[in-house]
Formats: structure tokens, C-alpha cells, sequence
């Protein structure tokens, strides 16, 4: 049986739940176990596909497309482990569920209630597709004492009691603040948000102290005592140079021995930290630096783009380079040459990314032009590839109105909405007017690639298979005229129909994707399409 290990966290939001859920769980793969990270949102949306970047950061999504919390990011990066739909639930999937089995009657009548059916539900949910695990991490969003988050809170403390107590632990993760004005370190808000999780029945196991300063051994003994736990389980968590040098810190500070501890677990060999220390080698001991200008729409948060900034530093460590990124605001661009030149020249590679609706639009086609005649290497990825056609279709292949469907209505749709596609599950389809949530071409579909092409040659292969998110196709109409143009489409989907990607092969480095690279990407296992983006930035910064 699945060993469980709860995750919870008080004081403020924002402590690294997510990371420090991904570090312990890779140490536990150091030591040969198998894992895997769920998340429960309290939140009441189903999922986070329709919330803004601004409120929620990127949306992660799975191969079987589910649309979930960045934090799966973490999971996956960190462990390798490929989530999946029963990886994150949220409140709001939780009650629609419920609704919808007491509106078809599978209560038989019964009062419908947060205990025992959410809370049920919640634990179903918990411990689904487990069998072949030796532990299962259960992070719990939001922060203990919010009102939405309470279900959350019961359903561990019952699922503790039904497992068994040698079965399940709870780590909390508080914040330990420095009181510059006084000189100290601050214990009773970790004492208070602990207070509070065991006023709920749950008493923590190991405490995750976050803190900007050194813990003293006194503080240390101190938390220990008022909050009930041993005093080598009081956990300090100080800032690391990089997150992915956060797992050796967290080992350092004997978090995963402590855990072993807690179920009882007597460790049979030290854990093989190799891999680990080579990824911190790498970043901390560069041989070089590129920039790479990333021109978006969601550049004042950069949360937005989570996975894209990893995957450019998973590129770097491929090429054993730092990697400079300069967030762009795409609306600067807009009519404006001399402001595009001013941001765009300093750069050694331009990225487009996803994104959605007309505002920036503009800017990002002038992006496109500026890396296509000054060839600097561009990659366009998602709404940044159909931009790359845009461009092309109005500057070489004579259609000045090229446009998307998105924008509004347009004489030459080089871009227009999917309504039906071939997916591994047959026809899908989707009505222009329907609900937004859930409705986009979602999750992993393989795409074949034309042999003699540049990104078959990176790929090392002639068919691939990557994850999608998103409603807008660019219009085989026009893969003529493109084509003619010097866009050449190099990568199909499997019935021919949907463009999966376009290069320039006269260019030294141009390629537009329609799905996401980066949400596979791992800094253990740089995505090819980053790696070798990252080595033409290094080539260019020879150049210039």
C-alpha cells in the first residue's frame, strides 16, 4: 500500500509548497522509491483554464490534456514522473461531481453534505491510480485557517486515521520572519499557524521553517517544543541560488531522512545525489551567457511563462550556458521601428510565445520581421508560429491583410478557428459559441515530420508526440503561398491536415511550433527544440 505524505502550509501563501513537494519527492527517487505529487486546489473554478496569468500564473497541461496548477510543472521537471488528470483536482471539480450525482440520484435520497460526501470525495480523489507507488505527496492549496480550504483539511485528517498512523505523515510548511528592526527571527507565527492545522486534527510531523536568515539552534529548539515535534523535524528552508539547487539544500538539512524517520523507515543506502549536483555544477559554473528576448503579453508576471523560463534554462544547462532572458512587453513594438531595434538588437535570439487575443499581436509580427531580416534565430511557439505566418503571408507571399479569425473578421484568415479535428480518440469537436473551459485542443498529439528538415534533424526523429493548448489552427489554404514565400511546413499532423510546424531552412535558426515544448522539457532531460535554440543564441553571440 501507498504510503501518503500531506502537505500543508500557514502563515502566508507563496512559501514554495510546490517546490518543496517536488525536491523531497525527488529525493525519495534518489533512494529508489516510486512517487508521485497531487495537488487539491480550494479554489471553485473546475480548473484554471479560463483564469487570467495575472491571477493564477500559467496553466500546466498534461498529455491527457487535462489544464492544471503550474505546480505539476514543478512535479514533472523534478521528478519525471508525466502527471495527469487525477493529479489535480480543485473544489470546484469536487462539487460539480457532487451536483451531478445527486441530480441523477446516486444518494438515494440522502442529505447531500461536506461530510461525508465531499470530504469522501476528496479522498477518492486521494487515493485513485496508486497501487504501483511507494509514496504519494498531497499538496493542499491556499493556506490552513481559509475558510475554502477546511473540506481539504478534514479529508487528511480522516484519511490519516483510515490508513494508519505508520501510513501517512503531515509536513507544514511556515514562514519564520526576520524582524529587521529588532534583529531577530520571529518563531510565534509558525506556532500559531501550527496551533491552528492541530485545532483541526491534524498535528504535523515535520516542520518546513521558510526563513531569509539562518536558523539559530535556540529558535530551532524552540519551535520544536511549542509545536510538538522533534527538534531534528524543524526543517530550515533559507533562499537558494536556483531551484533546482533547492533539493540538495533540502538534504543538507535532512528533510527526506526525516520523513523516512516519521514512517519508520530505516534507510538501506544513502541516496545517489549525482544527478543533482551535476545540474548545480552546470548552472553555477557557466562557460558562457546568451540573452534571449522573450516578446509577450503576460511579461509583468512572469509566473505567466513558469515553464518557458524553464525550459530556457534547461537549454542553457544543455549548453552550458547562463541564459539572459529579457521580457518584452509586445505593445512597445507597435508602429514603432525604432523602439523594436532598441529592445530587440542587445538579444542573441528572439522567442514568441502562447498566448491569447489581438492586444500585442501586432508587436509580435514586427518581432517576427526584425529576427527573419536580421537573422537572428526565432522560435514561435503556439500563437508565436502563427504570428510567423502572418508575417510571412503579408511580407513574401503578398497577402498584406493576413490575418487570424481571433483578431475579427479578415479578408485572408491565415489563422482561423478549429472547429472539428482528428484526435486518439476519433473526430473531436467544438462549437465557435460554446464554453470556453476544457474546449481547446488539449493534451499530446503526435505530429510526423518531413525527413530532410531541420527540426527532424534535432529531434533525431520523424514523428513526435506534444502537448497542445489552444483553439486557433494556422489555414492549410494558404501553405502555398507560404511556402513559396520560404515557410516551409515541416511538420504535419498524422491525416495531413493541421501544421504542427514551419522553418525557415535558409535561415540559421527560424522554426514556429503549434504546441509546447516546454511543458516537457526537464533540466535533467533538456527539451531538443530549447537545447538547440540555446546553442544558435550561442553562435549568434559569437557573431555579434
Amino acid at each position: 500500500m501507498a504510503r501518503y505524505i500531506f502537505i500543508t502550509g500557514g502563515v502566508v501563501s507563496s512559501l514554495g509548497k510546490g517546490l518543496m513537494a517536488a525536491s523531497l519527492a525527488a529525493l525519495l527517487q534518489t533512494r529508489g522509491y516510486r512517487v508521485r505529487i497531487r495537488k487539491f486546489d480550494p479554489y471553485l473554478n473546475v480548473d484554471p483554464g479560463t483564469m487570467s496569468p495575472y491571477q493564477h500564473g500559467e496553466v500546466y497541461v498534461t498529455d491527457d490534456g487535462a489544464e492544471t496548477d503550474l505546480d505539476l510543472g514543478h512535479y514533472e521537471r523534478f521528478t519525471g514522473v508525466a502527471s495527469r488528470q487525477s493529479d489535480n483536482v480543485t473544489s470546484g471539480r469536487i462539487y460539480k461531481t457532487i451536483i451531478e450525482r445527486e441530480r441523477r440520484g446516486d444518494y438515494l435520497g440522502a442529505t447531500v453534505q461536506v461530510i461525508p460526501h465531499v470530504t469522501d470525495a476528496i479522498k477518492a480523489f486521494a487515493r485513485a491510480e496508486t497501487d504501483d507507488l511507494d509514496f504519494v505527496l498531497c499538496e493542499i492549496g491556499g493556506t490552513v485557517g481559509d475558510i475554502e480550504s477546511l473540506p481539504f483539511i478534514e479529508a487528511i485528517r480522516q484519511l490519516k486515521n483510515e490508513v494508519g498512523r505508520g501510513n501517512a505523515i503531515s509536513i507544514h510548511v511556515t514562514l519564520v520572519p526576520y524582524i529587521a528592526a529588532a534583529g531577530e527571527l520571529k518563531t510565534k507565527p509558525t506556532q500559531h499557524s501550527v496551533r491552528e492545522l492541530a485545532a483541526l486534527g491534524v498535528q504535523p510531523d515535520v516542520l518546513v521553517c521558510r526563513c531569509e536568515h539562518p536558523l539559530p539552534e535556540s529558535e530551532r529548539a524552540k519551535i520544536a517544543l511549542f509545536c510538538n515535534v522533534p527538534e531534528t523535524a524543524v526543517i530550515p528552508a533559507l533562499d537558494a541560488k536556483s531551484i533546482y539547487a533547492v533539493p540538495l539544500q533540502y538534504h543538507a538539512e535532512g528533510l527526506d531522512s526525516e520523513v523516512l524517520r516519521a514512517f519508520g523507515i530505516t534507510p538501506s543506502s544513502p541516496p545517489d545525489l549525482t544527478r543533482w549536483e551535476e545540474i548545480v555544477e552546470r548552472l553555477m559554473h557557466p562557460e558562457g551567457e546568451v540573452t534571449v528576448g522573450v516578446v509577450g503579453k503576460y511579461v509583468g508576471l512572469q509566473d505567466a511563462y513558469k515553464s518557458l523560463n524553464e525550459a530556457l534554462v534547461h537549454g542553457g544547462i544543455a549548453n552550458r550556458v547562463k541564459v539572459n532572458i529579457r521580457w518584452i512587453d509586445a505593445e512597445l513594438f507597435e508602429g514603432d521601428d525604432t523602439e523594436i531595434a532598441a529592445h530587440l538588437e542587445p538579444c542573441h535570439a528572439i522567442l514568441v510565445p502562447g498566448a491569447f487575443g489581438s492586444r500585442g499581436a501586432e508587436g509580435k509580427i514586427a518581432s517576427v520581421r526584425f529576427a527573419r531580416e536580421r537573422r537572428v534565430p526565432y522560435f514561435g511557439i503556439c500563437f508565436g508560429m502563427q504570428m510567423a505566418c502572418i508575417e510571412g503571408a503579408r511580407d513574401l507571399a503578398g497577402l498584406p491583410q493576413a490575418s487570424s479569425t481571433e483578431f475579427g473578421p479578415t479578408d485572408e484568415p491565415v489563422v482561423g478557428l478549429i472547429t472539428e479535428w482528428m484526435g486518439e480518440r476519433g473526430l473531436e469537436t467544438r462549437a465557435a459559441n460554446g464554453d470556453l473551459g476544457g474546449t481547446m485542443r488539449l493534451g499530446a498529439y503526435t505530429a510526423a515530420l518531413t525527413g530532410n528538415s531541420v527540426v527532424a534533424s534535432i529531434y533525431g526523429s520523424d514523428e513526435i508526440s506534444e502537448r497542445h493548448r489552444h483553439r486557433y489552427e494556422v489555414n492549410t489554404s494558404y501553405r502555398d503561398a507560404l511556402e513559396k514565400g520560404g515557410l516551409v511546413f515541416s511538420g504535419m499532423s498524422p491525416d495531413g491536415t493541421l501544421p504542427e510546424i514551419v522553418e525557415r531552412p535558409d535561415h540559421p535558426w527560424f522554426v514556429g511550433v503549434q504546441f509546447h515544448p516546454e511543458l516537457k522539457s526537464k533540466p535533467f532531460d533538456p527539451h531538443p527544440l530549447f537545447a538547440s535554440f540555446i546553442a544558435a543564441a550561442v553562435k549568434q553571440s559569437r557573431l555579434v
